[in-house]
């Protein structure tokens, strides 16, 4: 017997190959007949279809004392036709394999399909009938009614909740929609029955109005014939489309301290409002952003939860709330983040110094660089699902956007600099121009917070 060491051969290490050019899915345009415009995007091999359907019924519309009822007509929609009761047309939609979701939003009501390819004709027959003549049966508003009602203390037991409906309320004038919570309150829903319902559908909901968004693999599929034996059935009035409102806020520095005695934990927003999309700054604005506080890497998780231990994670992101064709629309520029009762002003002083050394120091090119590949590097893994192309498509609609708004935007990221970033961040949160809300126990955070001297301070019951 030989004692001969055994030997290991060791194959080359894999190299990386050159990457494919990737851009955002340019979607065809067209319309129907009836009004409604369509855009598709055919997507080989993703073969769960999407469809987006963009109802022109914003919020502002809602009438004065009914806040909800949009969101309640929404949920409503699949709840019968004129050929299904509420059970057989969710049965249907079960045996196409089919999910069919409705949520109300400032610019509109947005219902969502999703269905294997090989069923779609059935299932956009199911969405046509929902769109075309719903029933609305008044037992079955009653009981959204209800479960509206029954979700309404948890939403204002939960503290993110809690915090956004009161800078909403801080910003925006009372009688701006967007002042008040999207869904509505105990009182407006109580108020909502199926006549009010029937009501809103009637005044705003017509195909002239209306997009249809179609996202998947349609080798095989005529979609124009489709959508013509099934959404092209759909009538109504022409109307023009409602005229947006115009959003002003008031963003003067202040602390609103929505007290919960006892709490242990303080959840924080900070924010104010800023431009929609089409501000040419909103490239450098959204690296910027980023840079701050947009992944566990950024300054603000860097300082406030590495270094102090003050958190789990604190995030800055900025939102749309209404996009006009003009530019004029609103976004909302904030902070969020929770952190321990007695850390509460020590963890704002803190933050409130990343924005003096940001506004001082600026970016460095790491972080930009970090910032641009994360934003634009994993841009197709983002977009591998049908869903993920036909949300953003119809964001662009309901936007005001052109079609080509998103893949400009990744090449705009990435010729974004460092200096250009800096200045979009600096802008955004500007130190005299933020409104803070804490939610958490008044008595053990207000002396303390008002002690860093960023504005009046007032306490508001929850």
């Amino acid at each position: 017997m030989t004692d001969v060491a055994p030997t290991m051969t060791f194959h080359p290490q894999p190299q990386a190959g050159e990457p494919k050019p990737w851009d955002f899915p340019a979607p065809g345009r067209g319309a129907l007949p009836n009004g409604l415009t369509v855009l598709r995007s055919h997507r080989p091999g993703q073969k769960v279809v999407a469809v987006e359907v963009l109802l022109a019924a914003p919020l502002d519309a809602e009438p004065e004392g009914l806040d909800g009822v949009a969101t309640i007509m929404a949920r409503a929609l699949s709840e019968g036709t004129d050929k299904l009761d509420a059970e057989e047309f969710a049965a249907e939609l079960e045996r196409c394999g089919a999910t069919l979701d409705a949520a109300a939003d400032h610019p509109g009501v947005r219902v969502s399909l999703e269905v294997p390819a090989s069923r779609l004709d059935k299932a956009l027959g199911l969405l046509a009938d929902a769109l075309r003549a719903p029933a609305f049966p008044d037992s079955e508003v009653e009981r959204l009614v209800n479960n509206r009602l029954d979700e309404i203390p948890h939403e204002l037991a939960n503290p993110a909740r809690r915090a956004a409906m009161a800078l909403s309320k801080e910003l925006f004038a009372p009688t701006l929609r967007c002042s008040r919570p999207r869904q509505g309150t105990e009182e407006t829903v109580a108020r909502i029955d199926a006549a009010a319902v029937r009501a809103f559908y009637d005044a705003h909901v017509r195909p002239s109005t209306s997009t249809v968004v179609v996202v998947g693999d349609l080798t095989g599929i005529d979609l124009d014939a489709l959508l013509a034996e099934t959404l092209g059935e759909w009538t109504g009035k022409p109307a023009e489309r409602r005229a947006l409102p115009s959003i002003t806020s008031d963003d003067r520095a202040r602390v609103v301290i929505v007290d919960r005695p006892g709490a242990v934990q303080t959840q924080l927003l900070i924010g104010r409002t800023g431009s929609d999309r089409h501000d040419p700054v909103w490239p450098a604005q959204v690296l910027g952003t980023y840079c701050l506080g947009g992944t566990l890497t950024s300054r603000l998780d860097r300082v406030l939860r590495e270094e102090k231990g003050y958190t789990y994670g604190v995030r800055a992101f900025g939102q749309v709330l209404l996009s006009t064709p003009e530019g004029t629309g609103a976004s909302l520029l904030g902070i969020s983040g929770s952190v321990a009762t007695d850390v509460t002003a020590p963890a704002l002083g803190d933050l409130w110094q990343v924005l003096r050394t940001l506004a001082a120091e600026g970016l460095t090119d790491d972080e930009r660089d970090v910032a641009v590949q994360n934003l634009v590097g994993v841009a197709p893994l983002r977009y591998e699902t049908a869903s993920a192309v036909a949300g953003t498509l119809a964001d662009q609609v309901e936007q005001f956007l052109p079609d080509d708004f998103q893949a400009q935007m990744y090449a705009r990221l990435a010729r974004t600099g460092t200096v250009e970033a800096t200045a979009a961040a600096v802008s955004a949160f500007p130190l005299d121009r933020l409104v803070v809300v804490l939610v958490g126990d008044a008595s053990a955070i207000a002396e303390p917070v008002g002690a860093l001297g960023l504005g009046p301070v007032e306490v508001v019951q929850a």
